[in-house]
């Protein structure tokens, strides 16, 4: 017979459970939780470290790697084709396209200054824009844009001329059907597998925690502090989160405006002799390419089949492979024989507008996401962004911190570019 004295839990609705140990040490009460250990992240990591180098700070990531778009990206450095930001300053107006131009100028910076050109092997190679036969009036139309967009950008380049054209390389390239070429001497290319690994190492070497393979199901603000459960039926407290999960960030806050949207992507083996050298934008940069390691890496199409594109879940389809061998077949390296190494996909997170979504949602829940298929370029200035409104209020943590963050008190904050 039980005792009336003991409280039994219904272990059968529990079957998993973590021990004391594990609650006493690994998952005690953090102060500051990060779900989400990509470019965002873990940005916003090393910003909390910065501003409370006391702190207990862990980052949460359901995957054994960054698991979305972080580690599985193109590497471009790139703020934007001329096609790309005159579409923007129509449907956005001038004043937001030039924001977020300047907001992937300074990221950019950012990134190279935190983990150095070297340790990322950045290159500036340049980004170039193809244009078709049938393009000539666009074409047209970005060159009568290029000087007031040079003007303008010279301010952040330090560049005479960021955009030029640039038909002379045509021959050089070996490109078929294309007519015209428009170089941004502003851009480059780094190695994504290495980016990701340097940061890590900066997260390790700043004593932040890293849990991965914890799936967070879903988050709870009490007013006090936050609940958070995982899909393995246990959970933990931290003071205050930040929710860097882009792509997927719908899956713990539905309110958000984010949509996932899956961008899949194909590597060649090395082909000799390789002339290709650069980041390159085609048809209004629905199609990117670029030269790694002797090979071509090709994505993109998710215009051809936008609806069944609009989901978080990983893969490729026939659809999107046939149309990217076919262009590198026939556009890209015509006539030249070519074996895939690899495909794989990686999952965004886009919405109506292409600005990112850093705000509060509660007192101690703040989000960082949003990227619109530029997390290299923005990752690292969104991820301190919410690192910074995170801190803004937290008086609660006066003992831990360096200096104090200017107070924004406003749960609808937003970030102002």
């Amino acid at each position: 017979m039980r005792s009336k004295k003991i409280q039994y839990l219904n272990l059968d609705k529990q079957p998993f459970s973590l021990s004391y140990w594990e609650k006493v040490t690994f998952f005690q009460k953090a102060d500051f939780a990060v779900i989400g250990s990509g470019l965002v992240g873990l940005n916003a990591a090393l910003r909390l470290r910065e501003l409370a180098p006391k702190a207990r700070i862990v980052v949460v990531e359901r995957g054994s790697t960054p698991l979305g778009a972080s580690t599985r990206n193109a590497g471009f450095a790139c703020f934007g084709s001329l096609t790309e930001l005159l579409e923007d300053q129509s449907l956005n107006g001038e004043a937001q396209m030039w924001a977020l131009v300047e907001k992937r100028w300074r990221g950019l910076q950012k990134l190279r200054q935190r983990l150095g050109d070297r340790a990322i092997q950045y290159r500036p190679y340049g980004g170039y824009e193809l244009f078709q036969a049938g393009e000539a009036a666009l074409f047209e139309t970005c060159v009568s844009a290029m000087p007031d967009f040079n003007a303008r950008l010279k301010e952040l380049t330090g560049l005479e001329q960021t955009y030029q054209t640039a038909d002379t390389q045509l021959k050089r390239f070996g490109f078929n059907g294309i007519q015209h070429l428009i170089w941004n001497a502003a851009e480059g290319q780094l190695h994504t597998g290495k980016m990701m690994q340097v940061l890590l190492q900066k997260v390790h070497q700043a004593k932040i925690e890293i849990w991965n393979g914890i799936d967070v199901r879903s988050i709870a603000d009490t007013g006090q502090e936050v609940a958070i459960e995982t899909t393995q039926d246990w959970g933990f407290k931290a003071q205050k989160v930040l929710v860097a999960t882009n792509g997927f960030s719908r899956r713990l806050l539905m309110e958000l405006e984010v949509i996932p949207a899956r961008n899949q992507v194909l590597i060649t083996t090395p082909i000799p002799g390789l002339k290709i050298k650069g980041s390159f934008h085609y048809d209004r940069g629905y199609y990117y390419f670029r030269n790694i390691d002797g090979r071509i890496l090709l994505g993109g199409g998710r215009n051809l089949d936008p609806l069944a594109e609009q989901t978080d879940a990983f893969g490729t389809t026939e659809k999107i492979r046939t149309a990217l061998l076919r262009l590198l077949e026939t556009v890209i390296l015509p006539g030249q024989e070519i074996k895939i190494d690899g495909w794989w996909s990686g999952i965004l997170g886009i919405g109506s507008q292409k600005k990112p979504i850093v705000q509060a949602v509660s007192k101690n829940i703040v989000t960082a996401v949003r990227l619109g298929g530029m997390g290299v370029a923005i990752g690292a200035l969104v991820g301190e962004e919410g690192a910074d409104l995170l801190m803004a209020d937290a008086g609660e943590f006066g003992h831990l911190l360096k200096f104090q963050v200017p107070s924004i008190k406003s749960k609808n904050f937003k970030s102002n570019v």
